[in-house]
C-alpha cells in the first residue's frame, strides 16, 4: 500500500474511534458522560449570564412546578436519570446542599429524564431518600437548556434567574459549593468535615 493510502487509512481509522458523548440521532435519550471522565474536560462554564428558559414541569405527586416558583432563589438545576452512573455520584451532594443551604434562599430542582418517567423514577426515590424536588423531564424543557445531549447536565442559577454557569458531566463537589455560597453572597471559608463553613461578606452583616 502507497504512502498516501496509509495516511488515508490511518485517518478512517481516527475518526471512527473517537469517543462521542453527544446524543446520537437515533439515541431515545442522552448519554451519560463517564464517571472516570476528568472534572476540566467535563465542565462548561456558561459564556456569561443569560437569563434560564421558563418550564413547568410535574412533580412525583401530580403537581405543576415552575421556576418562576422559585423566583429570588439560587437553583441548581440538575437533568438526571436513573440509569446515569455519574449523576449517583452527585445525588449525596445535591441531598446535602439542599439541607445545608435551603434556610438561606438555595433549592435543588432535579429533571428526571427517563424514557419511563414516573415508572422508574418513583421506586429510585424511594430508595435513596432524596429530599428535593424531582420533576419529569421532557424534550421540550430539554431542548429549552441547549439539547441537554448528556447527562448530567445541571445549571447553577442565581437569585436572578440568570444563569451563570453551565456544568455537562461530572464535576468536583467542591466546584458546586463554592458557586452556590458565592450566589449567596457569601464566601466559602475552611473545608471541614460538613463541607464549607460559609463566611458573610463585610457588607452583608
Amino acid at each position: 500500500m502507497t504512502r498516501t493510502g496509509l495516511s488515508i487509512l490511518a485517518a478512517f481509522v481516527l475518526i471512527s474511534c473517537g469517543s462521542d458523548n453527544t446524543k446520537s440521532a437515533g439515541s431515545a435519550h442522552p448519554s451519560a458522560t463517564p464517571a472516570g471522565e476528568s472534572v476540566a474536560a467535563a465542565q462548561k462554564k456558561a459564556s456569561g449570564p443569560r437569563s434560564a428558559p421558563a418550564f413547568s414541569l410535574k412533580d412525583a405527586d401530580g403537581k405543576s412546578v415552575s421556576l418562576a416558583d422559585y423566583k429570588g432563589k439560587v437553583v441548581l438545576l440538575n437533568f438526571w436519570a436513573t440509569w446515569c452512573g455519574p449523576c449517583k455520584i452527585e445525588i449525596p451532594w445535591f441531598v446535602d446542599f439542599e439541607r445545608k443551604y435551603k434556610d438561606r434562599g438555595f433549592a435543588v430542582l432535579g429533571v428526571a429524564m427517563d424514557d419511563e418517567g414516573w415508572e422508574v423514577v418513583k421506586p429510585y426515590l424511594a430508595k435513596t431518600k432524596i429530599n428535593y424536588r424531582i420533576l419529569a423531564g421532557n424534550d421540550k424543557v430539554a431542548e429549552a437548556y441547549g439539547g441537554v445531549d448528556s447527562l448530567p447536565t445541571t445549571f447553577i442559577i442565581d437569585k436572578d434567574g440568570k444563569i451563570t454557569a453551565e456544568h455537562q458531566g461530572l464535576v468536583s463537589r467542591d466546584e458546586y459549593e463554592k458557586e452556590i455560597v458565592r450566589l449567596l453572597g457569601g464566601t466559602a471559608g475552611r473545608r471541614n468535615g460538613d463541607g464549607y463553613s460559609v463566611l458573610a461578606r463585610a457588607n452583608h452583616p
